[in-house]
């Protein structure tokens, strides 16, 4: 993706569609609108899945939540929901294997009849799921429990075993982001919209402000897709004044722990807390993610960050299920995002369903794609590219179901091993690079063969290398220090204390590629190392841990 020749394609062509905000769906709906031929723009405010998508439990799931709450109340709307979430799930990990996977789960039970009842519960999860290639649940005894993950509690009764997805959320965003590029979208980051031109009450033109320089000018499109999440509202009343808000925010915050806090590659289901929601324990690469919350979120304007009372509410979460609870200095680092839920007479956000909706404002012409969760992002801008088809009149079927995202087609996990031999970097790094890049490593892996300073890590204790950042700054539109060290790798979300660590040595590789001054580049690094300091403020860690890692 190259944002210097988008950026042009964006001031001198008339497009079909021009999509506002690039996570989950709008990224998706921009792959979607680009495989039926018609001319794309996509646009957002900051980085691709800069926002919520970024920001999730990394679960592909149809929801055991969910499907508890259909057979409790009956709800075919709910039961429906699961089903499309499962047949999603076989999608999202066909489509992108090298970010998405099968991930086991254990939910400790504390007597017989809890057991059943799960059991029973997730034998309907699994038959709903069809004759899919997860591997089959089962109901473990204490001793099978104990031997997949040694740290759960000896209190337990025994535990229930199921399989649902795990995926990396923000690069897979940006596969789909990358692969709407590749199939002809013109992708943006970094551009604010900041106003729509109208002809007889129908927009035709969004101005936007480029965020790197400042440069505001006016984009061409018959019609304007609204998928900013939970900043839907912004964007809806921007078009039309006179609109009802949709959108009932709600905040979600994670915890991140050692790794050795589980010592499993499963994770942990617990599926009611005291006030009657569902938290996750997960591996994700070296660590294990903690959460989420569920509350009312106003203040859309600041980003949401971990605060002190819930990092102690998920401690105290997890506590009943492991043998010893981590203390709250083992808490590495935390992050939140928000969800964005439809407006409905339900009482909280713990009972308001994530599905999604197409709403068409006839008035101003805007479609907007709102609500739904990321296990349904392909159905939810499938809908919203029929929609599209509609009002263009100019109907096409969508196709991807069935496509591979950049980096899939023919990945292979063993093919780590031919990058060794050809490259002679270290297992670890081999590894990661497949996991990360899929049938792209060898592209970043070619970089170290043309400037051997590219091939160092970044840190002894990641598999992080100097080659990667250059990539991912010519062919992955990373910009900022947060594009690469939050999203095109995951590290903030893990390790505040070594993202800080490693800020300026990005921060160096960045410059030479994008010909930042010394002044720009320190700037970034203070910024940065600032806002690093801060989210451990803001969540009571006051204390930086003892570390002997080296950059």
């Amino acid at each position: 993706m190259n944002r210097d020749d988008n950026r042009k394609r964006l001031q001198e062509e008339t497009f079909d569609i021009c999509i506002i905000g690039a996570g989950a769906s709008g990224a998706g709906a921009a792959l979607d609108a680009a495989l039926r031929g018609y001319r794309v723009a996509l646009i957002d405010r900051g980085d691709i899945a800069g926002e919520t998508s970024s920001r999730s439990t990394k679960l592909i799931h149809g929801g055991v939540r969910y499907l508890e709450q259909a057979i409790k109340k009956l709800d075919l709307a709910q039961l429906k929901q699961v089903r499309h979430g499962l047949a999603e799930r076989r999608t999202v990990i066909r489509n992108a294997p090298h970010l998405a996977h099968p991930l086991a789960l254990l939910t400790p039970v504390f007597s017989w009849f809890e057991g059943m009842y799960m059991s029973i519960g997730l034998a309907l999860y699994a038959f709903f799921a069809g004759h899919d290639s997860f591997p089959k649940g089962r109901w473990l005894n204490k001793a099978e429990a104990l031997d997949k993950m040694p740290t759960l509690t000896p209190q337990m009764h025994s535990a229930v075993l199921y399989y649902d997805g795990q995926f990396n959320d923000a690069r897979y965003a940006l596969a789909l982001a990358h692969s709407a590029d590749e199939a002809g979208a013109a992708v943006v980051n970094y551009f604010t919209l900041t106003d729509f031109v109208r002809e007889n009450g129908q927009l035709t033109q969004a101005i936007v402000q480029d965020q790197l320089t400042g440069e505001t000018f006016p984009i061409r499109a018959t019609l304007f897709l609204n998928c900013t999440g939970p900043f839907s509202d912004s964007i809806r009343l921007l078009a039309n004044p006179a609109l009802d808000r949709r959108i009932r925010p709600s905040k979600g915050v994670h915890i991140v722990l050692p790794r050795e806090t589980l010592q499993s590659d499963c994770a942990i289901l617990i599926p009611k807390t005291a006030d009657g929601r569902v938290v996750f324990a997960i591996p994700f690469g070296d660590k294990v993610f903690v959460g989420t919350t569920d509350n009312d979120y106003t203040d859309l304007k600041h980003e949401p960050v971990l605060e002190a009372v819930e990092v102690d509410y998920l401690l105290d979460t997890l506590r009943p299920y492991l043998a010893k609870t981590p203390d709250k200095n083992q808490v590495q680092a935390g992050f939140g995002g928000i969800r964005p839920l439809i407006v409905s007479s339900r009482a909280d956000t713990k009972t308001l369903l994530r599905d999604h909706e197409v709403e068409h404002d006839s008035e101003s012409g805007l479609l907007s794609l709102l609500g739904g969760k990321w296990t349904t992002y392909r159905l939810m801008a499938q809908d919203a590219i029929d929609r599209v088809g509609e009002l263009l009149n100019k109907p096409a079927i969508g196709t991807t179901e069935l496509h591979y995202l950049v980096g899939g087609e023919t990945y292979r996990f063993e093919d780590w091993q031919v990058l060794q031999k050809h490259y002679n970097l270290p297992t670890d790094v081999c590894q990661h690079l497949m996991q990360t890049y899929g049938d792209r490593a060898e592209r970043v892996a070619q970089l170290t063969a043309e400037r051997s300073g590219l091939r160092e890590k970044l840190a002894e204790s990641q598999p992080f290398i100097r080659a990667e950042v250059v990539y991912q700054v010519q062919q992955e539109m990373a910009v900022t220090l947060r594009d690469v060290l939050a999203r095109r790798w995951r590290l903030e979300l893990s390790d505040w204390q070594l993202t800080s660590q490693i800020a300026p040595l990005v921060a160096g590789l960045m410059a030479t590629e994008l010909g930042w001054s010394s002044q720009y580049q320190s700037e970034q690094i203070e910024t940065y190392q600032t806002l690093l300091r801060s989210f451990r403020t803001q969540a009571g860690l006051t204390t930086e841990r003892v570390t002997t890692a080296r950059v």
